[in-house]
C-alpha cells in the first residue's frame, strides 16, 4: 500500500489542513508549502471554519506568514503511527456541520435497493441483484434526478410494484442529506476509521467532499470515507444514524484544496476517484467513482442542504456520495464484500492527494474527547479568542 499523501500536482493548489500540536494540547490550522507544513492560526481565523468566512481564503492563506511545525513527511510517520505525543494530521474541517448526500449515483442506488430487498442479509443479496437488474437494467444511468424523464420511469416503477425509498431519493425530485457526524468527530489521513460491532455487512465509501461557508459559497474540496454498514441500513432505514454516524466513522482529508485560479468546480465535477483496499491477509480491492457519472449537480446538491430552509453558521462539509458498491465475494461463494480489522483503505484522486485509513471496531478506536467546550477553552487559554 502506497502511503503518499499528495503528488506534485496537487502540492502546487492552496492545501490548508488541521495538526494536532501535543505542547499545546490543541489543534492548529496549517498549509503545505514546499513540502512543509505552517502553522497559520491566528487571532483572526483561529479554526478552520473562520478561515473558510473569508471572502478570499486563499488571500489570507498566502499572506499569512505562518511558523514551519515540519514536514509533510514527518508529520504523516507520526500520523500513520498513530503517535499522539507528536504533531499529527488531524480532519481538516473543525466546526462545520458534517453532512452526506447519498444514493446519488445509479449504481449506488440499486445497490441501496438490494440492501433493502435482502434486508441486510448479505447471503440473499446475489439473488436479490440479479432480479433487480433484471427488471431495471441499466436504465437509470443516464437519468438527470427530478428530471421529465425521471418522473416517468418512476410512475412506471410504481406500477410495476418494485418502487422504494431508495429510488425515491436517486431519480426523484428530493435528495437525500442527512448528517453524517458530530462537529469535531471526524478523523484525518493515517487514523483508525471504525465499523459498529453489530456489522458483518459493511464497505468503504469513496467521496468528494465540499467545504462549504455560512453563505452557501463553497470555497474547496476535500475526499472522504463515509463507512457504510449495509446490513444495519439495509434492515431498515431508520437505522440510518446507527448505520453512518459511530466512533471515527468519518474520515475526511488529507488536506482542504481551496479553490483558486488552478482549482475548482469543475474539477469537482470531472473528479476520479480511486480506492484501494488492502487486507491483513493479502487481500486486494480496487475500485473506482467518476464523478461525472453523478445523478445531482454538486452544486445543486449544496442548494438542496442549504438556503432559506436550513442555515450553517459555521459553515458545513458535504459528502457528495459514491459510485462505488462493491459485490464481488471476499471470502465463501455469495457472501459479498465486507471490511476485515486491519484493512488499510487508501481513497485518492488527481488534485486532492489521497486518505489512507486502518479500519477498526469504533469500539476499539480511541474515544472521541475533544470537542467543542473544549476547542473553546484551549483557543481561549492560547489567547485565540
Amino acid at each position: 500500500m502506497d502511503w503518499s499523501i499528495v503528488d506534485s500536482g496537487t502540492a502546487r493548489g492552496t492545501l490548508v489542513g488541521r495538526v494536532w500540536q501535543p505542547d499545546q494540547q490543541g489543534p492548529a490550522l496549517v498549509v503545505l508549502r514546499d513540502g512543509a507544513l505552517f502553522d497559520i492560526t491566528s487571532a483572526a481565523h483561529p479554526t478552520m471554519s473562520a478561515l473558510l468566512e473569508a471572502d478570499d481564503p486563499v488571500a489570507v492563506v498566502r499572506k499569512a506568514k505562518g511558523r514551519r511545525v515540519g514536514s509533510l513527511d514527518e508529520v504523516a510517520k507520526a500520523s500513520r503511527a498513530r503517535d499522539a505525543s507528536a504533531i499529527h494530521l488531524l480532519a481538516p474541517n473543525d466546526l462545520q456541520v458534517v453532512k452526506a448526500c447519498g444514493v446519488t449515483f445509479a449504481n449506488s442506488m440499486i445497490e441501496r435497493v438490494i440492501e433493502e430487498r435482502a434486508a441486510g442479509d448479505a447471503t440473499r443479496a446475489a439473488a436479490v441483484r440479479a432480479r433487480v437488474e433484471a427488471l431495471i437494467g441499466d436504465s437509470m444511468a443516464k437519468l438527470r434526478a427530478g428530471s421529465p424523464e425521471a418522473m416517468k420511469v418512476k410512475a412506471a416503477l410504481i406500477e410495476e410494484g418494485i418502487w422504494s425509498q431508495y429510488l425515491e431519493v436517486g431519480i426523484g425530485k428530493d435528495a437525500e442529506v442527512f448528517t453524517k457526524a458530530p462537529v469535531l468527530s471526524s478523523v484525518g489521513w493515517g487514523a483508525e476509521v471504525g465499523l459498529h460491532h453489530d456489522s458483518s455487512w459493511n464497505n468503504p465509501e469513496p467521496e468528494v467532499v465540499l467545504a462549504v461557508d455560512s453563505k452557501g459559497r463553497v470555497k474547496g474540496g476535500t475526499l472522504g470515507n463515509d463507512v457504510n454498514l449495509r446490513d444495519i441500513e439495509g434492515r431498515s432505514a431508520l437505522l440510518l444514524g446507527k448505520a453512518k454516524d459511530n466512533n471515527a466513522s468519518s474520515a475526511i482529508g488529507p488536506f482542504i484544496r481551496l479553490f483558486d485560479d488552478t482549482f475548482g468546480i469543475d474539477d469537482v465535477r470531472n473528479a476520479e476517484l480511486t480506492l484501494d483496499v488492502t487486507g491483513p491477509e493479502g487481500y486486494e480491492l480496487k475500485g473506482r467513482s467518476s464523478m461525472n457519472r453523478i445523478s445531482r449537480d454538486p452544486l445543486d446538491l449544496v442548494a438542496h442542504a442549504h438556503g432559506r430552509h436550513h442555515q450553517y453558521p459555521d459553515g458545513f462539509v458535504l459528502f457528495l456520495g459514491t459510485l462505488f458498491a462493491p459485490t464481488a465475494d471476499r471470502g465463501e461463494k455469495g457472501s459479498g464484500f465486507t471490511h476485515k480489522v486491519g484493512d488499510v483503505v487508501k481513497i485518492a484522486a488527481p488534485g486532492f492527494g489521497a486518505l489512507v485509513n486502518t479500519v477498526s471496531l469504533s469500539r476499539d478506536c480511541p474515544p472521541w474527547t475533544f470537542g467543542v467546550s473544549a476547542l473553546m477553552a484551549n483557543l481561549a487559554r492560547r489567547g485565540l479568542l
